[in-house]
């Protein structure tokens, strides 16, 4: 976290600007706790439209499509809370910490971001103080209270990819990928449950990347370090880029979600 100097210098978001973070549910009474933080699109006014076509904003490179959907699903089916963010990665990436190169993106997929070309180190950090540290804030609080009430608890992060890149053409053939770095547990568990479950879809462990302390953020900083079971879940978005489904992966995900906690936490408590 940045210091409270370096809050003070932060001037990017405006009245009129959303919220970057959206609770839903958030006394659920899952012991599975929900992030997303490549839900939204949303572009502080001060940036106008970063030079970005419409087109593009409508690709994976401004946000996680359909994982928004997936993910208010998820809390819906198992009665469990969900952090939402709301702005586009192509503002800040908050899944990424502030010192990874592509926390704040020049370019992402053959496209180049104009507003991101000069972006002085004032600027990235101010996008990061007032976007990215109150949607991990507020992930830690909600962790903090639910660990001290000494129930089991798993963080689950919601995200989806795209089938191809076009700057590569590189193909992602599979539907699920289940990723995790230093520990497997969760991850390997809901791999399992999922497959008993979807003979007709495929898995694979830490694909279509894997998780690591550059790459990621909130797997290493509110699953690892707080030792907390965990897994960052993509679903191939061409299949969630609609309300149904959405709502079908939602339900394909939540029962292979709930039995994966269970096995893991003992005795199962009825939820």
């Amino acid at each position: 976290m940045l210091s409270p100097a370096d809050r003070d210098m932060s001037r990017l978001l405006n009245a009129g600007d959303p919220a970057p973070v959206e609770w839903i549910n958030a006394e659920g009474a899952s012991t599975i706790f929900l992030t997303c933080e490549h839900a939204g699109r949303a572009i502080p006014a001060a940036l106008g439209d970063l030079g970005i076509t419409p087109e593009e904003m409508d690709r994976h490179i401004a946000y996680d499509v359909g994982a928004e959907g997936v993910a208010r699903g998820l809390a819906e089916r198992l009665d469990a809370p969900l952090v939402l963010q709301r702005y586009s990665r192509l503002v800040i990436d908050c899944n990424r910490p502030f010192e990874a190169e592509d926390c704040v993106l020049r370019q992402s997929d053959g496209t180049l971001v104009p507003a991101n070309a000069d972006v002085s180190d004032e600027e990235r950090r101010g996008r990061y103080v007032e976007i990215h540290q109150p949607l991990h804030e507020a992930i830690s609080v909600g962790l903090e209270r639910r660990q001290a009430a000494g129930r089991p608890l798993f963080l689950v992060s919601v995200h989806s990819f795209t089938p191809v890149m076009r700057a590569t053409g590189a193909v992602r053939d599979f539907e699920l990928g289940l990723l995790y770095n230093r520990d497997a547990r969760f991850a390997e568990r809901l791999a399992e449950t999922f497959r008993a479950a979807n003979g007709d879809v495929t898995v694979k462990l830490n694909a279509p990347y894997h998780v690591d302390d550059l790459s990621d953020y909130t797997i290493p900083v509110h699953g690892e370090r707080r030792g907390i079971p965990h897994v960052l879940i993509e679903v191939r978005n061409d299949l969630i880029n609609d309300v149904r489904g959405q709502a079908e992966w939602a339900e394909r995900l939540a029962g292979p979600l709930r039995l994966a906690a269970q096995s893991l936490e003992g005795p199962s408590d009825g939820r």
